[in-house]
């Protein structure tokens, strides 16, 4: 999905998809439960306290188990 397509589906600026992205940006709640209805995921899986592990370091770890 591009930043365009999520940015519509939501109703915010794609510049807000990007900050949001790097982590410039805390979304309201409002905006953060409607990120994860949009993906079908629990808020939890999409926003935390504590920072995600990068997708680099996932798939590189996954070999090293």
């Amino acid at each position: 999905m591009s930043r365009k397509d999520l940015a519509e589906a939501l109703g915010v600026n794609p510049q807000t998809v990007g900050y949001l992205e790097r982590g410039d940006y805390a979304p309201s709640v409002e905006l953060a439960l409607k990120i994860a209805n949009v993906f079908g995921a629990p808020v939890e899986m999409v926003f935390s306290l504590k920072p995600f592990a990068s997708l680099a370091q996932i798939i590189g770890n996954k070999g090293e188990a």
